[in-house]
C-alpha cells in the first residue's frame, strides 16, 4: 500500500489532508513524491522558521544524536539549561523556563502556574481565566476550553470550569473580579484570523492588571521566535507579561513548548513535569535555531526580508482587490481577508496546484507564515505562482 492508503487504513481521520506527500525540502522550497516543487509560505504552520533541512540545525542534531538523546528530567541537561538561558536573554525579561513538547502543553503549564499562584494568598481562591473571543490556545481539554471559539467546545465536555471570554481587549475590565487568576491573550490571533490587538489597548490592559496584581499570560506560540520582528511580540507591544508561552518556530521542526515566567516561586518539585520536555534532542534544536535567528536579526537580514515579503504581498493585494478586503498582520505573520469562504478555499486549492503553499485562518483569512530565512528569489517564485492561482478562481 502507498502512504495515502496506509493513512486511510491506520490513521484516525482528524485531518482534512491535501493529496500531497512531500519527500524533501530546502529552505522555503518543498518537493513532493512526483518531483514537483512548491514554495512554502506556511513553514509547517509557523514551525520551520529557519527553513526546511537547515544544514546548521541538522548538524547540531546529528552531533547530539551520536552522543545522547534522552535521559529524563531527573538529571541535569546541558542543552536545556543553555536553551533556557538563550530564551530568557533574548526576551529581555527576568524569568525562568519550563519545557514541554507543544504549544498546548506550554499553555497548560501557564494555566497551572497562575492557578496555583491564585491560591497562595488570602482565603478567596483565584481560578478564573479571561481569554478573548476568536482566540486559540490548543486542543487539550483545558486549552480547548480556554479557546474562545464556541464551535471548538462541541462533543468533548464536561470541561474544566473557570474560563470566561471577553469580546475584545476593552471588555476585559468589566469581567475582572476577586476570582480572576489571570488574563490570557494572543497579541496577534493566529487561528482566529491573523488579528493584531491594538497596542495602546494592550498597554492599558497591562497597566490595569499590574495595579490589581493579576498576572497577564501572553500566548506567543505562533508569534514568538522573531515572527513579528522581535524575539517576542510582547517586546513589539512594549509590555512585560508575567507569563509567556512559546513553541512552533523556536524548535525549527523538532517538537518543543516552553513556558517562561517571572512567577518563579510558584511551582515546586512535583507540581508539574514532562517526560520528554526539553530533552537533549529538542533543546539542542532550540539552541541552534535561536542562534541562527539571533544572527539573522542582528545582521539586518530579518528586517530586509520581512520588508520585501510585505511589499510583494501588498502588490499582490493591490492587484487583486476584487477578492480581498484588507491586509493584516505584523512582520512575517500576515493575512489577507478574503470576501467569502468559497473564494478562500478556491485560492488555497489553486495555489497548491500552482506550486505555492498558503494557509486558511478564521474570519475568511488567507494566512502567510513563511520561513523567516526565505530568500527574495523564493518570494518572487511564490507570488508568481499565487498570481497564476488567483487568475483561475
Amino acid at each position: 500500500m502507498n502512504t495515502k492508503e496506509l493513512d486511510k487504513k491506520y490513521i484516525l481521520p482528524t485531518y482534512a489532508r491535501a493529496d500531497i506527500e512531500f519527500v524533501s525540502g530546502s529552505n522555503a522550497t518543498l518537493e513532493d513524491l512526483n518531483g514537483k516543487k512548491y514554495i512554502d509560505f506556511t513553514s509547517g504552520i509557523g514551525v520551520c522558521s529557519v527553513g526546511h533541512a537547515n544544514a546548521r540545525v541538522n548538524d547540531a542534531l546529528c552531533s547530539q544524536l551520536s552522543k545522547i538523546t534522552h535521559t529524563s528530567n531527573l538529571y541535569n541537561i546541558a542543552p536545556q539549561a543553555q536553551a533556557a538561558q538563550k530564551i530568557v536573554e533574548l526576551s529581555g525579561y527576568d524569568m525562568q523556563c519550563f519545557f514541554g513538547n507543544s504549544g498546548a502543553e506550554a499553555n497548560e503549564g501557564a494555566i497551572k502556574i497562575v492557578r496555583k499562584h491564585g491560591e497562595r494568598d488570602g482565603e478567596i481562591k483565584r481560578y478564573k481565566i479571561i481569554t478573548l473571543q476568536h482566540s486559540f490556545h490548543g486542543r487539550t481539554i483545558t486549552t480547548v476550553k480556554a479557546t474562545g471559539q464556541e464551535s471548538m467546545h462541541n462533543y468533548f465536555g464536561p470541561f474544566p470550569d473557570g474560563f470566561v471570554y471577553a469580546e475584545n481587549i476593552g471588555a476585559i475590565e468589566a469581567l475582572l473580579d476577586d476570582h480572576t487568576a489571570a488574563v490570557m491573550i494572543e497579541l496577534i490571533q493566529g487561528e482566529g484570523g491573523v488579528e493584531p490587538q491594538d497596542k495602546e489597548e494592550v498597554q492599558a490592559l497591562e497597566k490595569l492588571l499590574k495595579s490589581k496584581s493579576i498576572p497577564l499570560i501572553v500566548d506567543e506560540v505562533q508569534t514568538g521566535g522573531y515572527r513579528t520582528g522581535e524575539f517576542t511580540a510582547s517586546q513589539v507591544y512594549g509590555i512585560v507579561p508575567e507569563v509567556i508561552t512559546l513553541a512552533k518556530g523556536i524548535g525549527g521542526g523538532v517538537p518543543v513548548g516552553v513556558v517562561i515566567t517571572s512567577l518563579k516561586e510558584v511551582l515546586g518539585a512535583g507540581d508539574h513535569g514532562s517526560t520528554f520536555g526539553g530533552n537533549y534532542l529538542s533543546s539542542t534544536a532550540v539552541c541552534s535555531v535561536l542562534e541562527i535567528l539571533e544572527e539573522f536579526k542582528q545582521s539586518g537580514e530579518l528586517a530586509t526580508i520581512s520588508t520585501y515579503f510585505n511589499q510583494e504581498l501588498e502588490k499582490f493585494y493591490a492587484a487583486h482587490k476584487g477578492y480581498f478586503t484588507s491586509k493584516v498582520g505584523i512582520g512575517m505573520m500576515c493575512g489577507l481577508r478574503v470576501k467569502d469562504a468559497d473564494t478562500l478555499s478556491s485560492i488555497i486549492q489553486n495555489a497548491r496546484e500552482s506550486g505555492v503553499m498558503v494557509l486558511k485562518a478564521g474570519r475568511n483569512t488567507l494566512r502567510f507564515l513563511p520561513p523567516l530565512t526565505i530568500t527574495k528569489e523564493e518570494i518572487d517564485e511564490g507570488f508568481k505562482a499565487l498570481n497564476s492561482a488567483i487568475s483561475r478562481v
